[in-house]
Formats: C-alpha cells, structure tokens, sequence
C-alpha cells in the first residue's frame, strides 16, 4: 500500500470540489435575442486582478469542450474559437464572457475557468436565449357564421418565439375556453429547423348565437417576454332562419280617409326574406324583393284586418287591425241667415264618427255652455256662431251668421237733471235692426250716441228749456218706424219746487176729503130708501159697504199720487 503525499491529496481534494461544483453550482442566463449577451464568471465574483490565468470553453451537449478564448494575468486576450463564436465574442473586465447577436443556437453550457493562488476554479453556466412573438395574425376568416352550427371561426398565428407562444382566443375581451360542445380550439406548435424558432398556430371553432351579431372576437399571445399582444377585432355575420313575424303600419297619425299606408312585414330571420305575401281583407297580394305593400287614398272602408306571411312558410302569419278615422258633421242652416224679431229658426245639427267626438259651441268667439235654441228670435240673438267638433286630433268646424231684423221700437224715452243743474238730458233708448236712426223734435247739444250692440242703440242730448216743451223722439230704418213724446218744464229754484209740492199736497187732501164725505152721504141716501122699500136694514148692505170702502182707499192712494 502506497500513502499519498499532503501535495496529493490537497490536489484530489481540489478536484473532487470542482466536479461537485459543476453539478450543483450550475448558473443560468437568460438573454434576449438578437442582443448581446452578459455571461459572469462565478456571478462577477472573480476579480480580473487576482486571477493569473482566465479560460471559455463551451459544451455543445456532446461532452467535448471545445475553447472560445483565454488570457494571462498582464497580457492581452487570446481567441481559440475557429467557428461561429471567432468574431462575437470578448471579455469583459470582470472576467464576463461577451457575446454578440445571440442566437437560439447559442443555447449551450459555458464554462469559466480561473487560475488564482488558491487553486484552479470553474463555473458552469448554461445560456438560455428567448424571443417574444413577432406579432399576432389572423387568417382563414369566416365569411359568416350559422345560428347553432359549429363552423372554423378563424386561425390565429404567433411566429418566431422562444419559447412558443401561448395563445387565447377572446369574445368581447373574454377568454373563450374548449367546451367540447359550442368551442372547439386546435393548437399546434412548428420549429424552424433554420433558427429554432417556434411558431404556435390556434384555430377556433364556434357555434354562433343570434347575441353574437354584434360580438367581438380576437385572439391573444402571451410570452415570458414583454407585454401580450392581440389581434385586431373580428365581427361576423350570424345567418339563422325566420321564427316570428310582424306585421307594421305606417301610416299617418290620425289615420283618416284620403291618407296612404304602408304595410311593412318584419322578420327576424337573417337573411331576412325578401318576398311576402299580403292578405289585404281577402285578396293575397304577393311582393318580390321588398317587404312594404302600400294602399293609397284609404277610405272608411279599408278599416278591417291585414296580413303578412312567408311565400315558403304561409302557416308563419302576422297581423295587424287598421282603423281608418272619419268625422263628417252637418250643419243647418249654414251661411248667412237672416230673421224677423220675434220668429223661431231651428238648428240641426248631427254628427257621423268612427268613434267618440266633443262638441263645443261659440257665439262671436265667446264660448256657449250648450246648443243654441232659437224658439223666439231677439236682436241680441245676432251673431256668428261655430260648431267646433273633436275626436282625437280630428277637427272640424261649421258656422252660420245670424241676423235677426225688425221694425225699430222705442224702449224707453226718459230725462234726468244734469250735473250744473241747470240742463235736462233726454235719453231715447230703442231697438230694432238694421240701426235704427234717431231724430229728436228738437235741437239739443252734448249729442251721444252709444255704439250698436245687440240691436239696441241708446241716444242722448241736452237742453235746456225755457218753457214748458212737449219733446218727440223719433227711430226708423227700412222696416218702418216708433215715436214717443217727453214733456220738459223750465228750470225752477229748490224753494219754488217745495212751495208748490205743498200745495199740491194740501190741494189733494181737500180734494180727497171732499169726495169721502160726498160718496158717505149717498150712500146715506140709498141706505134709508132702500130700508122703506125693501125693509132692509137701515145702515145698507154688507156688499155696499165692502165697494165703498174699495172706493174710499182707491180715491185715497190718487189722491197721494
């Protein structure tokens, strides 16, 4: 048995130190493509200064270590690379290895060996290179999708990455996920042999509902590297069979006699059909490339119900109940119309609607509170009255202009004191039509003359009288003529007027005395000759008296007039 030097066994001890290193101090790096790459030497641990001599060498995954490059403490760097890694690779001063433009094929195990006072060391490192997507594509869209049929929406293509992309397929920004049934999603993933980049291609089938006219679909590369990318949205048209119909009018509103209407036939088929037929109150009438059928200048008998049904399906009908609105009303008399005072007109009126109506009457725009009933004209009778019927947005209208003529009469002739007290104001009021003129037997002045409403007109002058006047007033117009007199006294003072008020009151109640004791003693009289004829009692009659005393009280109020 042979004993090992301290030399040795420091030198194995070493070794075996080393090759356990290197299978459990394995370090990795993961670069970008295309970028240069950073590879450390015992994660920049190692100084540059301490080291004597610094080794690269790389394992292509066959075992054989095969050198990049080296360098002795003091000298400058040495490149053994004779292949792809001669011109893209350096060293940096913390001894990191520097590679240039990496590559997929870069993807190797690198090994730092350093030399120091201590012994030798190495440091494993094994390189990953990774590549985000170029980008997202979509192709082999569909140009439509059928309501409950399971058809290939589109393909979606993330190229060139490392690792291979994953892709999601997205509804309105929602992911869709495989269901067996309504989604069905094939993904597959292809290497270049060239750059061993992988490319993942996703297709989507789907079974569309009528809600996804309107949806968005897109799809969705997720990768280690940088920020997910989406496609741009897809919308589709969604073809499903006709279920219902409906059937609309268009028509003006009130719809009345003399307007068009337009049937139009909806169905929520898609494509929608473009033929129908329409059941128009018991002619089919059957339209190509349209769904409208219009009926022109309707009458009230076109109110009833229409139809519409599918050419290919007639059972599938729609209908709708059309009411042609009408209001007729009629009015007599109408026009001008033109009456005596006093005569009766009969107003008939009568309406004919498709459905309740309000009736509101006017007289000179003043509104009535019922029909006019004319049993016995009067001048205020004359006017224009408007019958204004309603029924909906439906109006109409009817009139007539009433005028009610006669001989004028004076109403009343009356005179009153002015306000100097000195005047007299006579007032001449009377009615008739046309305008009655008025004429006084006299001059006055201060002449009014009010305006001519209702038939009436009203006249005033002032005078003032010297002497005791019998005034006659005087209206007429085509129809004949009325006069009526006033009599008019001078002026005279308040003393004179209550002077001679007590004489005549004096006067009138000897008068009365007078005439009592000359009706008492007649009655006297007979009294006393009818007792010797008749045998009567002396003081007369019950009767006799009841009439005397009626005398008596009758004298009595003359007298106080």
């Amino acid at each position: 048995m042979h004993l090992l030097s301290s030399s040795c066994v420091g030198s194995l001890v070493l070794v075996l130190a080393t090759l356990l290193c290197r299978v459990s101090c394995t370090e990795t790096v993961v670069g970008l493509y295309g970028e240069t790459l950073e590879i450390p030497c015992n994660k920049g641990a190692v100084k540059g200064e301490k080291a004597t001599f610094t080794q690269w060498k790389y394992d292509k995954g066959d075992r054989i270590p095969r050198l990049l490059l080296k360098k002795k403490i003091n000298q400058s760097i040495s490149i053994d690379a004779s292949d792809e890694y001669k011109d893209r690779i350096n060293l940096a001063a913390n001894l990191s290895l520097l590679l240039t433009a990496a590559k997929l094929t870069d993807q190797h195990l690198f090994t730092c060996m350093v030399l120091q006072v201590d012994g030798i060391m190495e440091y494993p490192v094994q390189v990953v290179v990774n590549k985000a997507p170029e980008g997202v594509e979509i192709s082999d869209k569909a140009e439509e999708l059928e309501f409950g049929k399971l058809t290939k929406l589109a393909t979606c293509v993330a190229r060139d990455a490392n690792p291979a992309a994953k892709i999601i397929w997205l509804k309105n920004n929602k992911s869709l996920s495989d269901d067996g049934k309504g989604i069905s999603i094939q993904t597959s993933v292809e290497v270049d042999p060239v750059t061993s980049l992988s490319t993942t291609t996703s297709t989507l089938e789907y079974s569309a509902n009528k809600e996804d006219t309107y949806a968005q679909f897109s799809c969705s590369s997720q990768h280690s590297v940088g920020k997910p990318m989406t496609s741009s949205p897809l919308t589709f048209n969604i073809t499903y069979s006709t279920e219902h119909l409906i059937l609309q009018v268009n028509a003006q509103e009130p719809l009345v006699e003399g307007d068009n209407v337009t049937l139009k036939c909806v169905a929520d088929g898609n494509p929608a059909p473009s033929s129908f037929n329409f059941h128009l109150k018991g002619n089919v009438v059957t339209v190509n490339n349209t769904d409208t059928y219009t009926l022109t200048d309707v009458s009230r008998d076109a109110t009833g119900e229409y139809k519409c049904s599918l050419i290919d399906n007639p059972s599938m009908v729609a209908s709708k109940e059309v009411t042609v609105n009408y209001l007729d009303i009629n009015l007599s008399p109408t026009g001008s119309v033109v009456k005596k005072v006093g005569e009766a007109l009969d107003v008939n009126f009568q309406i004919n609607s498709s459905g309740a109506s309000k009736v509101s009457w006017t007289k000179d725009k003043v509104k009535l509170q019922k029909e006019p009933k004319f049993h016995k004209l009067t001048y205020s009778d004359s006017g224009h009255y408007e019958c204004e019927v309603t029924m909906g947005a439906l109006i109409k209208k009817l009139s007539f202009k009433l005028l009610v003529e006669g001989a004028p009469v004076i109403k009343q002739l009356s005179k009153h004191r002015g306000e100097d007290g000195q005047h007299k104001v006579l007032i001449c009021e009377a009615e008739g039509s046309p305008k009655p003129s008025v004429s006084w037997s006299i001059n006055g002045t201060s002449l009014y003359e009010s305006p001519f409403v209702n038939g009436k007109v009203t006249h005033k002058i002032t005078v003032v009288p010297t002497v005791n006047l019998t005034v006659l007033c005087t209206v007429s117009n085509t129809f004949g003529e009325d006069m009526r007199e006033i009599s008019v006294s001078p002026h005279q003072s308040e003393d004179g007027d209550r002077t001679k008020l007590v004489v005549g009151v004096v006067v009138g109640v000897l008068i009365v005395a007078m005439v009592i004791g000359l009706a008492y003693g007649i009655y006297q009289k007979k009294s006393k000759q009818g007792s010797w004829k008749t045998g009567e009692r002396e003081n007369g009659s019950s009767e006799e008296e009841k009439k005397l005393e009626e005398k008596v009280e009758e004298n009595s109020q003359k007298a106080e007039v």
